[in-house]
């Protein structure tokens, strides 16, 4: 269910962005160009694809809040604070036995010589 209103939240966010590049800028924008030269009025015609803009964008927001709903319904109920206190600790080994002793591979250290002593001229 999850996947198919993700589908359709796609699909509507890129048909909304695809609608409004296709509209005609009316100018007025931050105080930017354009004018209707005649008479403005108080309220610009609807048209066809300011319809469709509106539909579009209610539409997107309606499957926003179901996957805000189907997602909280999904969690675990807890926080992943409480996951991790929950989860057992891994040892990783006991000071002063070999790796391979302690299950690690030998292969992911680098070759030991002994200690390095320093040598006196």
């Amino acid at each position: 269910m999850e996947n198919v209103v993700l589908i359709v939240h796609l699909i509507l966010a890129l048909s909304l962005i695809g609608v409004v590049l296709l509209q005609r800028s009316e100018g007025g924008g931050l105080g930017m160009g354009g004018g209707g030269g005649g008479v403005m009025s108080g309220r610009a015609a609807a048209t066809a694809l300011g319809k469709v803009t509106w539909g579009l964008a209610a539409a997107f927001i309606v499957t926003s809040i179901a996957l805000t709903i189907i997602a909280a319904e999904n969690s675990a109920g807890g926080s992943v604070l409480d996951r991790l206190a929950d989860s057992p600790e891994e040892t990783v080994g006991t000071p002063g036995t070999a790796p391979e002793e302690n299950g690690l591979g030998s292969d992911l250290l680098p070759p030991s010589s002994g200690p390095v002593v320093p040598q006196a001229d």
